[in-house]
């Protein structure tokens, strides 16, 4: 029966609750505590000698989605707390109380919650995919099965951090010529729907042969506004199917990564971050005394490229039959000179990791330099569009002006 008890109570799902009441010499005192329910609030803090004036449940609704930074700031936080020698399950409630979203608040309490009924770290983890993926999991069980935890937990942080920051870079390459061009397409249409037709009215008093390029906006004009509101919506609906049959069709993903690796200018960058991140990964799951073959797992799916992660589907078939990695590798064919001879040189030393961080290491700076010089060269490209848009119909506008002119 106390067996029966014990599973009961362990099974009340505990909540946060913030309370406020008066110490044994009249101060206000006010704190928050995890239990099943308002009276185990109230019984503890009598037994502390606390006054109990009110208690409520801690609102952990509404907050916004968890992004992938949430997690690295966690993992951060984590890592420095357990280097300092704070318990796991305080190190957990200090981020959950200190974190501004409520969603990664709950997300925390339950995971806690589970650690303290006994599960490990990273079951506790896989419980929630959404947010920590295999790769992610791996590691912390890893860290658990060796004793270094917080090592691991450290390298994890600086990986999530790596690579948030090459995203972070390529996006701030791509935001501003796409802002651009938005802008510019709202005005062009601003100009074909509003402007260029009180244009026509002034042209049509003239009496006269309109030139060409005159005649050709005008007709532009003219089906635009016709049907600004088919433009319109095959652009906003193209763009959304688009994005969903990207994100959902694994065929359109893989057309998409193997076109992206092949764009002009743009498709060196996107080369040069995934095999950043692979390096990367590898580097991390090495290190952290992951098989290679089990690492390779998780390899291919944080590369973020299909190229890529066929490619590691590859490699890890090959290796597993007992291929050294450098031959595997460049069998597939996607994987610079520079790489394969630090992963060469990494096997013989017996210290691959140290050189697969290498030469993350000098990607990573590779795509810094990238990012500054797409930034430059979109600048002048973006110009020189939208002078020759803008600046064509301007000209096309004014030619009636000027041939009249020049008759008076």
């Amino acid at each position: 029966m106390a067996t029966a008890i014990a599973a009961k109570q362990q099974n009340v799902k505990e909540i946060v609750f913030e309370w406020e009441g008066k110490d044994k010499n009249g101060k206000v005192v006010r704190g928050e505590m995890r239990a099943g329910g308002e009276a185990m609030v109230s019984a503890s803090l009598r037994r502390q000698g606390i006054l109990i004036t009110k208690v409520k449940k801690r609102r952990v609704s509404g907050g916004s989605s968890i992004k992938q930074k949430d997690i690295a700031i966690f993992t951060r936080q984590l890592a420095t707390m357990m280097k300092a020698g704070v318990p796991l399950i305080q190190a957990f409630d200090i981020v959950a109380r200190g974190s501004t979203n409520p969603r990664v608040t709950k997300l925390l309490t339950d995971i806690r919650s589970d650690v303290e009924t006994g599960t490990s770290l990273s079951s506790s983890f896989r419980k929630h995919p959404l947010y920590f993926d295999a790769l992610y999991c791996n590691l912390v069980e890893a860290g658990e099965a060796g004793g270094i935890l917080e090592q691991l937990l450290d390298r994890l942080a600086i990986y999530q951090e790596k690579t948030m920051a090459i995203k972070n870079k390529i996006k701030s390459a791509l935001i501003y010529p796409v802002a651009v061009l938005v802008v510019a397409f709202v005005v062009l249409a601003v100009i074909m729907i509003f402007v260029i037709p009180a244009f026509k009215d002034v042209f049509t008093s003239f009496g006269a042969d309109l030139p060409a390029p005159t005649l050709f906006v005008i007709g532009m004009s003219e089906f635009f506004v016709k049907f600004w509101y088919l433009i319109f919506g095959v652009l906003i609906g193209g763009t959304y199917f688009f994005m969903q049959s990207w994100r959902r069709s694994e065929k359109m993903q893989k057309a998409m990564d193997r076109l992206l690796l092949k764009i002009p200018v743009f498709g060196d960058l996107v080369y040069k971050s995934t095999v950043a991140r692979w390096t990367r990964t590898l580097s991390t799951m090495f290190a952290a005394g992951v098989p290679l073959v089990e690492a390779l797992d998780s390899v291919g799916g944080a590369s973020g490229n299909a190229v890529f992660a066929e490619a590691t589907e590859q490699i890890q078939k090959d290796v597993s039959t007992g291929s050294a990695l450098t031959t595997s590798m460049q069998t597939t064919g996607v994987f610079p000179t520079m790489v394969l001879q630090m992963c060469a040189i990494g096997e013989e030393s017996g210290s691959l990791d140290a050189m697969l961080g290498k030469a993350a290491e000098f990607y990573e700076d590779e795509v810094d330099e990238a990012v500054k010089g797409l930034s430059s060269l979109m600048e002048p490209f973006i110009i020189v569009v939208l002078g020759v848009l803008i600046g064509g119909i301007v000209v096309s506008m004014y030619l009636p002006i000027f041939k009249l002119g020049a008759v008076v």
